[in-house]
């Protein structure tokens, strides 16, 4: 698992199918009102171990908007690096691209090109969505209705209306990555404050279901706020892993597409 990987699933870690009843499907038939073109935002990871905070690495996603085979696209794009000081460990350069179609806000191509400790992996994935069919670097797969790549959930998440669920409540979708589709939900947690290094915002607690693999151990273990306003920004990601653990924060922003009303003192 990938700092840039760490970072974008703010909402969306997940491997395991949900047992009983879940909540109403908002991955399908939603319009943005979260995001515009030109939106910038910066995030800092962390990691701890023995108490130790070291910082490991920067995140940027930014907002463009495109023309895609004669539809207009929202063009995120998300790249991350480690920090100069952390480089003598590890070092990554990540960079992950999806286009959203405006209209629909579901994703229809998505680049992964990625260079991890001298690992290189590119995969490039057109959607259709009409006809259910994810087409990659490596072949030709059958995909379910609305589904989603790793940028375009975050996204799409961003846009949920979380005032109609009760804590507790699980959101489901289902996301194409690796060439593999994931059964995966949120977990709506309720409201609270969150102080980030940033500065102090009323927010919205989601917690996703994680992967067992490489860094994360499984289980719903990580924890995620985002800005109890419009923009829904994600404020601050925790998890364990299985050696310490890492912390995510906004650090900055730029051009949002509504005010942050959630945030109560900047530091």
């Amino acid at each position: 698992m990938n700092l840039l990987t760490r970072t974008g699933y703010l909402f969306t870690i997940g491997l395991l199918i949900v047992q009983g009843a879940w909540a109403q499907n908002d991955f399908c038939g939603i319009r943005n009102t979260s995001f515009q073109e030109g939106e910038r935002m910066h995030f800092k990871v962390y990691y701890n171990v023995s108490k130790l905070w070291i910082g490991a690495g920067d995140a940027v996603f930014t907002t463009a908007l495109e023309e895609l085979n004669g539809r207009k696209v929202y063009h995120i794009t998300g790249d991350g690096r480690t920090s100069k000081s952390y480089e003598m460990f590890y070092k990554v350069r990540d960079n992950y691209e999806s286009f959203i179609d405006v209209e629909t806000m579901l994703p229809v191509k998505f680049i992964r090109n990625v260079n991890e400790g001298g690992f290189k992996i590119y995969n490039n994935v057109t959607f259709n969505q009409k006809i259910g069919q994810a087409v990659s670097t490596k072949g030709i797969y059958t995909v379910p209705r609305c589904v989603q790549d790793v940028l375009s959930t975050i996204y799409y998440a961003r846009n949920i209306d979380y005032n109609k669920y009760k804590p507790g409540d699980k959101i489901p979708f289902s996301m194409f990555l690796d060439d593999q589709v994931y059964h995966l939900y949120i977990r709506y947690m309720g409201k609270e404050e969150v102080t980030t290094r940033y500065g102090k915002f009323n927010a919205i607690k989601i917690v996703p279901l994680l992967i067992e693999g490489t860094i994360f151990k499984g289980g719903e273990k990580m924890q995620v706020w985002v800005s109890d306003d419009n923009n829904h920004l994600p404020l601050r990601i925790e998890s364990p892993i299985l050696i310490g653990s890492v912390k995510v924060d906004l650090m900055g922003y730029d051009n949002l597409r509504n005010p942050v009303t959630s945030l109560i003192k900047k530091k």
